[in-house]
């Protein structure tokens, strides 16, 4: 069974495998990590970046957590001009995708990121709609309907022919609202979930850590908000959060995913991407499917009911 049984789409481009590297986890993609088999992956996102340069926050920014940890860096980075400048917008290895992540504190400010990055040809945009570490006292955008649909038609108004994935948060009542909301902005893949709002407590220094939870604690979110969305929308998903294991990023493609984002797993398993790549390829054989396309959705009831409409 060969590796073409692994190649995706998502939007208008094509990945060779459906294993995405999340954004945060390799900072801008600049340096190449000597273990990691990048053969086996389809693409890497980059850290977000915001039109203006961020500080981030203050220390802690990381807090280990039973299954998981607490990260609020606050989306540290150098801003729009000099990631351009430095040309961090591709990672510059072959077969392999770059996502560039961004973040704006209004629409005007994503219109003019995309402009210039659509002027240097990336590959793809996710727009970040959902970090709960900027601005903790304000509603993300994606926990608004009518903001999430406003940002993500700004984007694609620049440009219509660029990949667009709008990641969205978890902490909402129901997020197959904001789903269909970027849906109709043009949004043409969704990336399903960001980190869950949530603190801790250090009572030595006697003060919180407030910020998103990630980590395998957070995987049944995922999974439930992947397998609800799927049923609704009619584009791609990518299914991240808290995925340490193969099984979990199958776990995620038989939800509706059609491809994972790897994350804080990679902090504990450095080899986690390989475990990934041979689980994929193992069920594929043992289950006689051709391509992991097909695995897509399997156990959720979309695929079943279509099933028998298809057979009455």
């Amino acid at each position: 069974m060969g590796i073409k049984t692994l190649e995706v789409k998502l939007g208008r481009i094509s990945l060779k495998t459906p294993i995405i590297i999340a954004s945060g986890i390799f900072s801008y993609g600049e340096i190449n990590l000597d273990y990691l088999d990048y053969k086996k992956l389809g693409a890497i996102t980059t850290k977000t970046i915001t039109f203006n340069p961020r500080k981030g926050n203050p220390q802690p920014r990381i807090w280990e957590t039973p299954s998981g940890m607490i990260n609020c860096i606050g989306l540290q980075n150098p801003g729009i001009k000099e990631f351009i400048n430095k040309k961090l917008y591709s990672i510059n290895i072959p077969g392999i995708k770059t996502i560039v992540s961004i973040s704006g504190e209004s629409t005007d400010e994503v219109k003019r990121m995309t402009e210039l990055l659509v002027k240097k040809g990336v590959d793809a945009i996710e727009l970040n709609l959902s970090c709960p570490n900027v601005n903790r006292e304000n509603i993300m955008v994606s926990q608004s309907p009518a903001d999430t649909y406003s940002f993500v038609k700004a984007v694609r108004d620049i440009d219509g022919n660029i990949t667009l994935i709008a990641k969205l948060s978890p902490n909402i009542t129901d997020i197959t609202e904001t789903a269909l909301a970027a849906e109709k902005g043009g949004a043409d893949v969704l990336n399903l979930i960001n980190t869950v709002k949530a603190v801790a407590v250090d009572i030595k220094k006697k003060r919180i850590i407030e910020g998103g939870l990630s980590g395998s604690a957070i995987k049944p979110i995922g999974l439930r908000a992947v397998f609800d969305v799927y049923k609704k929308v009619k584009i791609p998903i990518i299914g991240t959060g808290g995925i340490t294991t193969g099984q979990d990023a199958l776990e995620y493609i038989l939800m509706g995913a059609s491809a994972v984002g790897i994350g804080s797993g990679l902090f504990s398993n450095p080899y986690l991407i390989d475990k990934i790549y041979l689980s994929f390829l193992q069920f594929l054989k043992e289950n006689n499917i051709k391509k992991i396309s097909n695995a897509t959705g399997l156990l959720n009831e979309k695929k079943y009911k279509g099933a028998e409409k298809r057979e009455d």
